[in-house]
Formats: C-alpha cells, sequence, structure tokens
C-alpha cells in the first residue's frame, strides 16, 4: 500500500510539474491586430500594443519584442500558452501564431545573361544617376563590410530619400558602412528568446550585423557588388567580380543566425526596411508551405509591395520532388535556380583504365600520378556509404580513395569524415534522389563530385574488382560550357500547393557555382574545422539566384521610376524563355529530361537572355547586346 501511495504522489507530481511549465514556459508569438481599432489615446501604435499587451495578459513591459508598424499590423511578444489564449480572445487582435522558423535557401553570370559590363543598362543615356538612388535591402546573415565588393569609388552622395542607418556594435558601427554600403541592422529578438534566457541573456553569437556565416555577404554582393578586379576562389572562376546592378546601393538586415531565422525577427526586419527606404527586397530564405495569414514572409511581402517595393524570394533547395516551393504567394518572385555556362571539371581514372568526368573545386595538393587503393563501405550497419561522422574503419580506408554516397549530410562534411579516417581522396557520387546534377565544391581533401550513372558504374567497380585503384585529376575552370542552362535539381518544383491556380516558380536565374564576395569570418565549406580564409566563394543554391533578379529589378526600376512592382515582374516574365545556348529546349538536370513550368516557370521562363529582349524593345537599344539576344 505504501509503494502505490507513493507512487500515486509521484505521478501528481510529474502532473503538476508539468502543467506548470506548461504555464510557465515562454514562447514567441505573433500578434496581428485591426490596426483601425488604434484608440485616439494612444499616440502611436507601440503604445497602444504595449498597453493591450499588459490590460489582456499581465505581462511586463519588456514582453513586448517588436512593434510591427509598416510590414504588419501588430506585435510580437513573449508569451506563455495562458497568455496567448487570453489575447487571442481579444475583439481588436485577428490572431495570435507562434513564431516560425526559417532557413536558408544555400563572376560569369551577368555576361550570361546578356549584361555586359560596359554597355549595359547602367552605360545608356541618363540612367547613371537613378541606378544610383535604387537601393536593394537584403534580409540575410548580414555582411562583411571590408569586402571589395562594397567599395563606393566614384558613387555619388546616399540618396535623400534614405531613413536608414548603420548599426553599432561590438564589431560594427557607422565607419564601416559608406556610399554602396549605406545601412546594415540586425534583429535578434525572436532568435535570443528561442535559445532561452530572454532577450536581457547575452547569445552565443554577436548582436550585430557583422556576417559570420558568409552567406549575407554572397548574396548582397551578388545583386549590386561593385566590379572586383583578379577575383577567385583559391584560383577558381578567376577574373572580374560584379554583382548584377554595380551602380545601385545596399542595406543589409540581419535577420538569420546560427540556429535559423526566425519569423519574429524576420518581419521586424522587412518593417524597418520599409521604413528606410528600399526599393527592392531581396530575401533569400523561406520555410514550409503555409496560408498566406500564417507566412510572415508573405505577409511582410505584401506590405511592401502595397507600397512600391519590389520583392524577390528564392523558391527553396528541395527538388527534384515535386510540390516542394517556398515563397509561393503572387506577389512575391519566386525564383528557381539554374546552371550558367562555367565549369569545373576534373576526373575519377580507375584502375580498369577508365576516365569518369566530375566536378570539383578543391584546391589544394592532389593524391599524385600513381593510382591509390579505391573502396566503397556499402555496410547498412554502419552506413560507411554515405561517410558519416565515425561510420569510417582507418584501416580499411587509410590511404585510399573512399566513394561516398550523397545524402543525409553535407557534401564537405563527408570529405572532413573520409579526411579524418585517414583517407587521402573522395569520389562524391550521386544517388537516384540527386541525379545528374553535379556541385562542385571546395573540399577539405581531394575530391571529385560525380552523376548517378558514373556513380553506380565506380560503386560496381570497387565492389566486384578483387583490387580497385584510382587516381583524381583536376581541370581547373571552363568556359562556354554547353548546353546551358540546365535547371537545377535541387530547385525546387511546382505546383504551388498554396493557390494551385497560381503557377509558380516564376523565373529561374542562376544558381550554381556563384562567384561572390565572402565572410572572412569562416572557411569556404563553411565547417568548423576549415581554417582557410577566402575573400570570395563559389555556392550553389536558390539562396544565390534570387539575388540575381533583385539585381534586375533594381535595373528596371532605375530605367523606369514609375513603374509598380507588378509592372517590373510583368517584365522579367513575360520576355523570359526556355531555350539553352544551343537554342534547344530547357533541360532538368535531375534526369536530363525536358523541363516544363512546374520546374522551370510559367510559359518560358528563365532570365537567360530576357532582359536583352526587354531593353531592345523598351529603350530603342537595338544591337546593344550583340550577338547574345535571341
Amino acid at each position: 500500500m505504501a509503494a502505490m501511495a507513493s507512487s500515486s504522489s509521484n505521478f501528481f507530481f510529474i502532473f503538476f510539474l508539468v502543467l506548470c511549465l506548461k504555464i510557465t514556459a515562454k514562447k514567441t508569438y505573433i500578434v496581428q491586430m485591426k490596426h483601425q481599432d488604434k484608440p485616439l489615446s494612444f499616440e502611436t501604435h507601440h503604445d497602444w500594443h504595449s498597453s493591450s499587451l499588459q490590460s489582456l495578459t499581465d505581462s511586463p513591459p519588456e514582453s513586448l519584442l517588436y512593434s510591427y508598424t509598416e510590414a504588419f499590423n501588430g506585435f510580437a511578444a513573449s508569451l506563455n500558452e495562458e497568455q496567448a489564449e487570453s489575447l487571442s480572445k481579444s475583439e481588436s487582435i485577428l490572431g495570435v501564431y507562434e513564431d516560425t522558423v526559417y532557413t536558408l535557401h544555400t563572376t560569369r553570370s551577368p555576361q550570361f545573361l546578356g549584361l555586359d559590363a560596359d554597355l549595359g543598362l547602367w552605360a545608356t543615356g541618363g540612367s547613371t544617376q537613378a541606378s544610383e538612388d535604387v537601393i536593394i535591402g537584403v534580409l540575410d546573415t548580414g555582411v562583411w563590410p571590408e569586402s571589395k565588393s562594397f567599395d563606393d569609388s566614384g558613387m555619388p552622395e546616399i540618396p535623400s530619400k534614405w531613413r536608414g542607418e548603420c548599426e553599432p556594435g561590438p564589431d560594427f558601427g557607422p565607419k564601416f558602412c559608406n556610399k554602396k554600403l549605406i545601412g546594415a541592422r540586425s534583429f535578434s529578438k525572436g532568435y535570443r528568446m528561442a535559445i532561452g534566457g530572454g532577450i536581457n541573456k547575452k547569445p552565443k553569437e554577436i548582436d550585430s550585423p557583422r556576417d559570420q556565416d558568409g552567406h549575407g555577404t554572397h548574396t548582397a554582393s551578388t545583386a549590386a557588388g561593385s566590379h572586383v578586379a583578379n577575383a577567385s576562389l583559391l584560383g577558381y572562376a578567376s577574373g572580374i567580380a560584379r554583382g548584377m546592378a554595380t551602380r545601385a546601393r545596399v542595406a543589409a538586415y540581419k535577420v538569420c543566425w546560427e540556429t535559423g531565422c526566425f519569423g519574429s525577427d524576420i518581419l521586424a526586419g522587412m518593417d524597418r526596411a520599409i521604413r528606410d527606404g528600399v526599393d527592392v527586397l531581396s530575401v533569400s530564405l523561406g520555410g514550409r508551405l503555409a496560408p498566406y495569414y500564417r507566412d510572415t514572409i508573405a505577409l511582410g511581402a505584401f506590405a511592401a509591395v502595397e507600397k512600391g517595393i519590389f520583392v524577390s524570394c528564392s523558391a527553396g533547395n528541395s527538388g527534384p520532388t515535386r510540390a516542394t516551393l517556398a515563397n509561393v504567394a503572387p506577389w512575391i518572385m519566386t525564383v528557381g535556380a539554374g546552371t550558367l555556362d562555367r565549369d569545373f571539371p576534373a576526373y575519377a581514372v580507375l584502375g580498369n583504365k577508365i576516365r569518369y568526368n566530375g566536378v570539383s573545386l578543391y584546391s589544394g595538393r592532389g593524391i599524385g600520378k600513381k593510382p591509390v587503393g579505391l573502396v566503397y563501405n556499402k555496410d547498412n550497419n554502419t552506413f560507411g556509404n554515405l561517410c558519416l561522422p565515425g561510420s569510417l574503419k582507418p584501416a580499411s580506408v587509410r590511404g585510399k580513395v573512399v566513394v561516398c554516397d550523397r545524402g543525409t549530410n553535407a557534401r564537405v562534411e563527408k570529405g572532413g569524415v573520409v579526411r579524418d579516417a585517414g583517407g587521402v581522396g573522395m569520389i562524391l557520387a550521386n544517388t537516384a534522389d540527386s541525379g545528374e546534377e553535379l556541385v562542385a565544391d571546395s573540399h577539405l581533401l581531394p575530391a571529385v563530385a560525380v552523376g548517378r550513372k558514373t556513380g553506380d558504374l565506380i560503386r560496381k567497380y570497387a565492389q566486384s574488382n578483387p583490387n580497385p585503384t584510382a587516381k583524381l585529376v583536376f581541370g581547373g575552370t571552363v568556359l562556354n560550357v554547353r548546353p546551358s542552362p540546365v535547371v537545377a535539381a535541387f530547385s525546387s518544383r511546382g505546383p504551388n500547393m498554396v493557390t494551385p491556380q497560381i503557377l509558380k516558380p516564376d523565373v529561374i536565374g542562376p544558381g550554381v557555382n556563384i562567384l561572390a564576395a565572402w565572410s572572412e569570418a569562416i572557411g569556404p565549406t563553411g565547417l568548423v574545422k576549415d581554417t582557410r580564409k577566402t575573400k570570395f566563394n563559389i555556392v550553389s543554391g536558390t539562396s544565390m539566384s534570387c539575388p540575381h533578379i533583385s539585381g534586375l529589378a533594381a535595373w528596371l526600376k532605375a530605367a523606369h521610376p514609375d513603374w509598380s512592382p507588378s509592372a517590373i515582374k510583368s517584365a522579367l516574365m513575360t520576355t523570359a524563355y526556355t531555350r539553352d545556348n544551343t537554342n534547344s529546349s530547357l533541360r532538368d538536370a535531375a534526369d536530363g529530361s525536358l523541363s516544363n513550368p512546374w520546374v522551370h516557370g510559367a510559359d518560358s521562363k528563365t532570365l537567360v537572355n530576357s532582359i536583352t529582349h526587354h531593353f531592345r524593345s523598351c529603350l530603342g537599344t537595338k544591337g546593344l547586346f550583340g550577338t547574345l539576344g535571341n
């Protein structure tokens, strides 16, 4: 009986403990208000939001994280479930939604799109001054201001319409901004609440606009980076790096942190960008599909478009699976990814004398001219075929080239696993999920990425030959690759599952192996163990294609200041087409088949040379882009 009583008391103790934790545990909620209900007694919306929060929930003033006035009618607050439920019952409140976590969608592209560095729109009659008045706001991981891509040489004074600032921080301040990078802010309250301890707890990551990840610097410089000579990633893609809109201004809004991008912070960044006076918003991040009224990016973008701001967003990297798109709201320019006419060939030469083509950005010492042992660890119990951390036995891979299946963990991490186990090289072999798409990486050891069909042949050789060997050869940078563009296999696909009647994505842009500026706080692979530092990096993803379109939108805004975001969107979409540089229909890298509108966009929507056609017809610049037009 005593044991039963003890068990019963323990049960009730645990029950009440869980109940207590549920009541007291706080989360970030976004609260949508009926803005027309604001009493005249409140001078500002912030005062009204603060008063409503305290009167309805008995919350302290610091519970109010953000008060939104431009991108959204409402506020973000730290609440427990009981307080959130109490708020939702108020007649002045339309909805109370738990904060959402979004993720990042991770030199030759201007020429590939027909935008000649010397003869482009910026150099045509009277449009230079207009271009310098266009401001692109980039919501991302911040910016590395010391990059030469943000050099302001020759730039005139900052436009008078600009109301932003260069936010001070422990490692940032006004001195880091200039006439090119005219603003930088950070938004971290949602992030700090999510990691625990409240907004007053000092986070692990420094709270400033400085980019510790590289992603934000890459996207910002892709959209509007200045000309930089002799740019390359450790010798690859060497040449002049430049953004799409080289004379446009850049404003960086850091809304993404090491654990993700929180909706409350994103909305705060969009709210501030609208008030600051940006003309274009570039957003290379996204989350799971949701109704538009529950999608932070869709809500903020709607308010921005209403105020004349063009919004470009990445489509996501969840292809080739169907119905995987992000950012599908009709008022958003949803951008998928395709290849350029540039490649980084590498080869795996097997002991049977057969040479297989692949790609790589490896830049260190190779494995030598003599073949070494080749191993493929197909063991379902250890997952050695995937080269997951701890899955490889040093005794079996030491001194050998290891075949690793693509998938599950990061491509560059697999190379690190091989190196740590004693391997001297890696062949990264695609599976059915990644098909024939090849993405080059700056691996930590000699490595070659190959497609699925080639991968199957190499796997078969490694398993069937009693003494398999291989050597790896690296071919540098090759231009004028045909066919191109090809739709990237990772580019997310339609149909649009929120509004099936609206075909998405809208267009594709260059998003595979894109060279742009990089943060010197992190190595090119992004791995902690990567101690290399580089001023430029080559990265792939719809995150990279999105700022290409943001830059093109800035061009159009400069040429036609009176055009609405919808007019700019329409101009880009209706002048795009689906022919590659062999004049054949676009193909899908996933399986080599012909692409379709759910893959590349509605009714012929790749941006290759579309800008050429548009400017010829609208600006009377026939012949401006030479033979690049159709």
